[in-house]
C-alpha cells in the first residue's frame, strides 16, 4: 500500500507568551492516510487541524515525532513540488487578474507550458470569462475557485484543502466536489479540512477527528457512521404492526421498522419476538448516522 501522509507521534507545542501557560496543540498524532484516499480531518475549532496540517507543509516543525508525506520529507522541495495547497484565509492580490496571478504561481512551481496549463485550469474552475479582470472586486466564491485552480495547477500528487467551499454557492460546491472527484480518478490523494460537515461526507472516504490536539477517531467514512445500537428491519407485506411495535420496533416509514439494541442478543430476540407473531424478515442494515453525531460522540468521549 502507497503511503501519501504517515504521522508517528507527532506533538506540537506553542510557548506561551506574557506570562502564559505553553498550550500543546498536537498530543501524539498517530495518522495514515492512503495514497489515492480522500481524507476529511475534523474537529472543533482549536483542535489542532491548521497546525497538523502545518506540519504535513513543512511549515510547523513538530517537537516530537516525525512526518512523512508522499515517502519524504515535509521540507524536501521535490516534495513540496507535489503538493497542492488552498489556504483557509486566501489572500489574493487585488491588483493582478486570475490570469497573472496563476502565472505567477505557476512560474514558482517550474511547470512546463504555464500558458497552456493556467488556461486549463482557469477553464476546469469556471473562471476563463473573468481571467482578465482584477480580482479586488470579487466575490469571496470566485476568489475560492482561483485559490482552487492554483493548488491544480501542475497535477499535484497531494491536495491539502483549508475549507475548499468556503463561501461558494450550492453549484460552486458541486463543481469542486466533480474536480475533486476528477483528480482522485487520475490518483491524487486528498487531504480535506472542513467545517462543512455534508460536504466533508460527500467529497471523502475516510475520516479523521481530531479533539484537544488528539486523534480520537479514524476509520472508513462508512463504518464510522454505522450505528452500533440501532438497526433498520423490513418485513415482507403482511407483517402485522401492533405485534412488530409490541416487539419493542418503531416505525420509521411505511416499509421499515427501528430497533434500539445494545448488542446481537438484544437484536436477535427482537426479532424472534417478530417472527414468532408471522413477521418474515427481509432486510436488516445498521442505522447510519450523520457525520456530526459522530463528532460529537467523539468529541463527547475525548472530553476530560
Amino acid at each position: 500500500m502507497s503511503i501519501a501522509v504517515c504521522a508517528e507521534g507527532v506533538t506540537k507545542r506553542y510557548a506561551g507568551l506574557f506570562g502564559r501557560k505553553p498550550s500543546h496543540a498536537l498530543r501524539g498524532i498517530d495518522l495514515v492516510v492512503p495514497a489515492g484516499t480522500a481524507f476529511g480531518l475534523i474537529g472543533l475549532n482549536g483542535a489542532g487541524k491548521t497546525t497538523f496540517i502545518k506540519t504535513i507543509l513543512g511549515v510547523a516543525r513538530p517537537d516530537a515525532g516525525t512526518v512523512a508525506v508522499l515517502g519524504g520529507s515535509p521540507d524536501d522541495t521535490k516534495v513540496r513540488a507535489r503538493i497542492g495547497y488552498l489556504a483557509e484565509r486566501l489572500y489574493l492580490p487585488h491588483a493582478l487578474t486570475p490570469r497573472a496571478y496563476l502565472s505567477s504561481v505557476a512560474r514558482i512551481k517550474r511547470l512546463p507550458a504555464i500558458g497552456d496549463e493556467v488556461e486549463r485550469q482557469l477553464a476546469r474552475v469556471g473562471m476563463t470569462g473573468d481571467a482578465g479582470r482584477r480580482m479586488g472586486g470579487f466575490s469571496k466564491g470566485m476568489k475560492q475557485r482561483i485559490g482552487v485552480a492554483a493548488a491544480l495547477l501542475g497535477a499535484p500528487s497531494l491536495l491539502v484543502l483549508d475549507e475548499p467551499t468556503d463561501g461558494v454557492d450550492p453549484l460552486g460546491r458541486a463543481d469542486i466536489r466533480r474536480l475533486l472527484e476528477e483528480e482522485r480518478g487520475r490518483g491524487a490523494t486528498i487531504f480535506l479540512n472542513s467545517h462543512l460537515l455534508t460536504e466533508t461526507e460527500r467529497i471523502c472516504d475516510r475520516i479523521g477527528v481530531i479533539a484537544g490536539g488528539r486523534l480520537v477517531r479514524e476509520g472508513a467514512l462508512a463504518d464510522l457512521c454505522e450505528s452500533r445500537t440501532a438497526w433498520r428491519l423490513r418485513f415482507a407485506d403482511g407483517a402485522d404492526a401492533e405485534s412488530l411495535a409490541a416487539a419493542g420496533l418503531v416505525r420509521i416509514d411505511g416499509e421499515e421498522w427501528r430497533c434500539a439494541a445494545e448488542g446481537p442478543d438484544e437484536l436477535d430476540a427482537a426479532i424472534g419476538l417478530a417472527r414468532v407473531a408471522g413477521a418474515k424478515l427481509v432486510g436488516l442494515r445498521p442505522e447510519t448516522r450523520d457525520l456530526e453525531d459522530v463528532l460529537a460522540e467523539a468529541v463527547g468521549k475525548a472530553a476530560p
